[in-house]
């Protein structure tokens, strides 16, 4: 077995959901759950297929992010996952309605941050065992930084 490391490619102003699911209907209930519950979202999604035809299938309403997923899942090559892009929505928006689909195993994260995927090679192919979100913690917050927080959590409508 081999680890390898792949940098994910985050468009500008979008964020992204890497996660694990089974059967070759994942990319439109995947569409359906996005479009569903975040109407005005703009957002790719691909999903790799591990069996059959083994072909990554694509869904989404904007281009650019269809195409920078589809990127992103061919440099994967991890079957039976899928990235989808989002903007003008957050993650937040639309993780309950993915994570309730009948096919979707885990979300392995959510992120606008630097991401790299830690791959598994074997001879039978490549499988995600992880991934490095962000970067590591610099510190604990203080009084000043728990303000900044809580105010930013209220301009973006998450609390009152």
């Amino acid at each position: 077995m081999e680890l390898k490391v792949v940098r994910m490619k985050i468009p500008e102003g979008s964020n992204l959901i890497l996660g694990q699911s089974h059967f070759i209907k994942t990319a439109e209930d995947l569409y359906e759950a996005v479009s569903g519950t975040a109407p005005r979202a703009r957002f790719g999604l691909a999903f790799s297929e591990a069996s059959g035809d083994c072909l990554v299938r694509l869904e989404g309403n904007d281009s650019d992010l269809l195409e920078a997923a589809k990127e992103n899942s061919l440099a994967l090559s991890c079957g039976h996952t899928f990235v989808i892009l989002l903007r003008e929505a957050f993650p937040i928006n639309v993780l309950n309605a993915i994570k309730g689909l009948q096919e979707v195993c885990s979300i392995f994260c959510a992120t606008a941050n630097p991401l790299q995927a830690i791959v598994a090679e074997t001879e039978q192919g490549r499988g995600i065992v992880g991934v490095v979100d962000g970067s590591s913690p610099k510190g604990v917050e203080e009084a000043s930084e728990v303000e900044e927080r809580r105010k930013l959590l209220r301009r973006f409508g998450y609390k009152l």
